[in-house]
């Protein structure tokens, strides 16, 4: 199976499955240091943005993203060259990391918005509202659905008024420091790059009843992520911004080579 792989594609599955083996085997979390943070967040390093893109969290995630590059990145790699391959694979895993940091940037400041609002005049019907708005998780637990209830039958209590403000805390501290882990941002990009190379190479996909031209699955794949983005569902862990990061970064860096006929293909 190796054999017919390209040199890079060969080396990045062995990579990231081997990052993946060594972290259960020898009990190492790469994510605490590795994974990508909220850039004011203390536990942030400028080269998580590299280190991010060869950890996974989970072994669906990894093997998601291995299957897309074993399938799609072998035909890229020979159309672009290997050192172009790598090129456009690091731009656009670093492209989506970017635009992620930047929208979880804004989510961040608006959390934190919300907090202050909150505290500065905290009442049960203001908790209620907060924890609804910015985190359904948490909404949705039996424990804090009882504490709103206690809290709307003591609103003037300072021990539930400490505790609102308490947790309003802890939503914030949990949203700055979730690491973001993936090649998801990369592989998206690959995806991007056989849609507008290859349009009309059909697809048979598992999930599909019938084929698809390239081209279409992008672009519906492309309008899911945007939608589940703006339309996050409680519990949704996905980073669909990076997603989109990475097809915008190949789109964008497609076109630039496009534009460059003679050092194109």
């Amino acid at each position: 199976m190796f054999g017919r792989l390209t040199p890079i594609v060969k080396n990045l599955l062995i990579i990231n499955i081997g990052i993946f083996i060594a972290q259960s085997l020898l009990s190492i979390n790469f994510v605490e240091f590795g994974g990508l943070r909220y850039i004011f967040s203390d536990s942030f390093r400028p080269y998580q943005f590299f280190t991010h893109l060869f950890i996974h969290g989970g072994l669906g995630h990894l093997f998601g993203n291995m299957f897309a590059l074993f399938i799609f990145g072998p035909l890229l790699e020979r159309f672009w060259g290997s050192q172009r391959f790598l090129v456009f694979y690091l731009v656009t895993g670093l492209g989506a990391a970017l635009l992620y940091s930047g929208i979880n940037f804004y989510e961040v400041n608006e959390l934190k918005n919300a907090v202050e609002a909150y505290v500065s005049e905290p009442t049960p019907a203001r908790f209620d509202t907060f924890v609804r708005d910015n985190a359904q998780f948490a909404w949705q637990s039996p424990e804090v659905q009882n504490f709103i209830d206690q809290y709307y039958d003591n609103p003037n209590s300072t021990s539930y008024i400490n505790q609102g403000k308490q947790w309003a805390n802890q939503i914030l501290e949990r949203k700055a420091d979730i690491p973001m882990v993936g090649a998801s941002g990369a592989i998206f990009g690959i995806l991007m790059a056989f849609g507008l190379l290859f349009p009309n190479t059909e697809l048979f996909l598992l999930f599909f009843p019938f084929p698809i031209k390239a081209k279409y699955f992008v672009l519906f794949y492309g309008l899911y992520e945007l939608w589940a983005g703006f339309d996050r569902v409680p519990g949704d862990n996905v980073a669909h911004f990076a997603h989109l990061g990475g097809m915008l970064f190949a789109f964008i860096l497609i076109k630039v080579w496009q534009g460059k006929r003679n050092s194109f293909y």
